[in-house]
């Protein structure tokens, strides 16, 4: 209750998505008040003040639960007040009205809730609402016409705009209807006009095509073979079966083009038209007209002139949604007094949005209790991530591949997106596709590598990833964002590209000289093929520049060789402990470098820009250390108490053992080289046997030469008694 009063600078997280969390989405819904897609800081705190000022006790916040005791319910306020009323109204809507608490179970179904209520505060009226039976048949009628609106109970009906939709769709429909009525010109053949309209829209613009033919005739008569189309035309369709409905028919002319002539309404017509002119002449030109064979220019202009009335009146049609119901039912709701009857339903039924959404809170409350300590401690503190009691809401599953568990799995909508900025994590990646192929279902994801090595990981693999349902789905590596995975795998990394290099040096030498084997016995095959056509070969000269080169590469390697001997040799000389110390040495320059920058990355490698790019805002560093990163992926172990059983495998290589026994003689003769520098040998064995035995282990020193002086002699005296006694 007090959150607000926390320093938002400590928090972990300021804002998260409502979407790709393991986490109630209604309950998300419900904190973004904004509806903007995510909850953030301002929104939480409000949350839980709502809530638990609505509780006796807000500890109940902290103890959660699937339904919240109606004792809990502080009563103390209005809002307290109703809302308890409603959560027993509920229970009663359910039959459970000796019910002493309510959960999820109760309050998800809303149509359930209100499925006996008539008015629920909604402005949504349902047929049922209306009392009388005309009132009802109108109500259905909007509906039919316009179509439902969703009510709280889930049944069809309708609300103030439906009804001031529905009454102006009858009054244009029936001004429209009006207009013909008083006007004779439109209807000119009264009930037939529509269908002689019809008739003439059917072939008006293949009838002013022909006129306008003739009339191009008309003026110069050397068009007509042309517009009555050319024989090769009529010879390419006789090679086909033809159809009087084929299209290649069909866009000839109606008749043959003359100057001047009519056109006729039955024999010599185009067979594709002949059903269309035949229903002209039945619907329109013999009512109007009178019953003739043909129809000149000018009738058909007399034609055009009578049913245009009509067509003018006909595109302007209002009102088309109520059409259906006739004018006569039209007229007869206009005339009644349903609107007035229905307006006063829809006003009796949003007097009751108070109680409603009371009802609606209910829902909103027991969510909150169950689920927003949850969600405060993985936005404020990551208290499940950190504390490993159960899973994040932003993990997704585990994903299975390469002998090794993932925990930390997010779903991605865009891994181009993601992975530019997920990448600044230090953290190795990769992004896998993810589908049920029973189902048909899909999810994208990302999984996080934290332990083991990356040598088998590739674009292509697959494995098993269980969502935090139980539900498998087969998952392909489709991208990669390598980073250290560790500190032992950055030691080998340089030896492992090393031999990858070599590996593939070898590949292309041996692919290259592969071919050049096979060109060269192409080529002889050729020139034994052609042996009596070719010319003698000429004599191959001598590239003295070649030669040098050659001469000075050789001097280069034969240099460096011997530079490495040298090398080699000096450290051949030095005691066997210190040779094992120079090759140590050695091996630690050249993996330092992949050590060290393995270990800072991996000391900065943190989960910020990875939910940052899943629309996350992480406030604070978030680290994924190297401990804890490995309790985030499973290496594979044997169960407790199981052992791996001796299978003898008859086809298995055999294993290679010289290296460890190598390893062990070398690391034993270390040893002992290293006791016998520093006298401890030579100190054990007097131990052992009593006895004295200078340099038992160790090669006794030169004898000086002979002294040639008294000098020389006092000087060697006095050197010996300066020596430190043998031990």
């Amino acid at each position: 209750m007090n959150l607000d009063q926390l320093d938002q600078k400590l928090w972990v997280a300021l804002a998260c998505p409502v979407s790709g969390l393991e986490f109630d989405k209604q309950t998300l819904a419900l904190i973004d008040s904004d509806k903007d897609g995510r909850v953030r800081a301002p929104e939480l705190i409000a949350a839980i003040k709502w809530a638990g000022g609505l509780l006796k006790d807000p500890d109940q916040l902290i103890k959660g639960g699937d339904s919240l005791p109606l004792s809990a319910i502080n009563d103390s306020s209005p809002e307290g007040k109703a809302l308890l009323s409603s959560a027993k109204t509920i229970l009663a809507n359910l039959g459970k009205k000796d019910a002493t608490a309510i959960g999820t179970a109760e309050t998800a179904d809303v149509g359930k809730i209100f499925a006996q209520t008539l008015f629920n505060g909604d402005g949504v009226i349902v047929p049922e609402s209306a009392s009388d039976e005309a009132t009802k048949a109108v109500i259905n009628d909007i509906i039919s016409c316009l179509g439902p609106v969703g009510d709280r109970s889930s049944k069809p009906g309708i609300n103030e705009g439906k009804l001031d939709a529905f009454f102006a769709d009858l009054a244009a429909f029936d001004a429209w209807i009006k207009k013909s009525e008083t006007d004779p010109a439109v209807l000119s053949l009264g009930a037939g006009t529509a269908a002689a309209a019809s008739a003439l829209a059917a072939v008006k613009a293949k009838v002013d095509d022909y006129f306008g033919r003739c009339r191009l005739a008309a003026f110069d008569g050397r068009a007509i073979a042309a517009l009555n189309r050319e024989e090769k035309e009529f010879l390419a369709l006789a090679a086909k079966d033809l159809s009087i409905t084929a299209a290649e028919v069909a866009s000839f002319p109606l008749a043959q083009v003359a100057p001047g002539r009519a056109l006729p309404l039955g024999a010599g017509v185009n067979p594709a038209w002949a059903g269309a002119l035949a229903n002209l002449q039945k619907a329109a030109v013999k009512p109007l007209l009178g019953d003739r064979s043909e129809l000149s220019e000018a009738d058909w202009a007399t034609l055009t002139g009578k049913l245009g009335a009509f067509e003018c009146w006909q595109s302007g049609k209002a009102g088309a949604a109520v059409e259906k119901l006739g004018i006569a039912r039209v007229r007869e709701i206009l005339g009644g007094g349903s609107k007035a009857a229905i307006a006063a339903l829809i006003v009796r039924d949003k007097a009751e949005e108070g109680n409603a959404n009371s009802i609606v809170s209910v829902d909103k409350l027991v969510r909150y209790v169950r689920d927003l300590n949850r969600l405060a401690t993985n936005f404020v503190n990551f208290e499940d991530f950190y504390g490993g009691r159960q899973p994040a809401i932003f993990q997704a599953g585990t994903l299975f591949l390469d002998q090794r568990s993932c925990n930390l799995c997010l779903t991605v909508e865009d891994a181009g997106k993601h992975g530019s900025m997920a990448g600044m994590a230090g953290t190795y990646l990769a992004y896998v596709d993810c589908v049920r192929k029973g189902t048909g279902e899909k999810l994208n994801i990302m999984a996080a590598f934290t332990d083991g090595d990356s040598d088998n990981l590739m674009v292509g693999r697959n494995g098993l990833f269980y969502d935090r349902k139980g539900r498998d789905y087969d998952a392909t590596i489709t991208k990669i964002v390598d980073n250290p995975i560790s500190i032992r795998q950055a030691f080998w990394a340089p030896y492992k590209k090393l031999v990858r290099m070599i590996d593939e040096m070898v590949a292309k030498r041996a692919a290259a000289a592969d071919a050049e084997a096979n060109a060269r016995l192409t080529a002889a095959a050729t020139a034994a093929a052609n042996a009596d056509k070719a010319k003698p070969a000429e004599p191959k000269k001598v590239d003295v520049g070649a030669v040098a080169a050659m001469g000075v590469a050789f001097g280069a390697i034969g240099t460096a060789l011997a530079a490495i001997a040298g090398y080699l040799g000096g450290i051949l000389k030095l005691p066997f402990w210190q040779v094992c110390l120079a090759l140590g040495a050695i091996l630690l320059v050249i993996s330092g470098p992949s050590m060290l920058i393995a270990w800072l990355k991996l000391r900065k490698r943190n989960l910020g820009p990875i939910l940052d790019a899943n629309g996350w805002a992480v406030n604070a560093k978030a680290k994924v250390n190297v401990p804890f990163g490995t309790s985030l992926t499973g290496v594979a172990v044997l169960p407790p108490g199981a052992q791996a059983a001796a299978v003898t495998d008859r086809f298995a290589e055999r294993p290679v053992t010289w290296p460890r026994k190598l390893l062990v003689i070398v690391a034993i003769c270390f040893v002992f080289s290293l006791l016998n520098h520093f006298y401890v040998l030579d100190l054990i064995a007097e131990k052992v046997t009593g006895k004295h035995y200078p340099a038992l282990f160790r090669q006794a020193p030169a004898p000086a030469p002979a002294a040639d002086s008294k000098a020389a002699a006092d000087d060697a005296a006095k050197k010996a008694a300066d020596a430190p006694p043998a031990q």
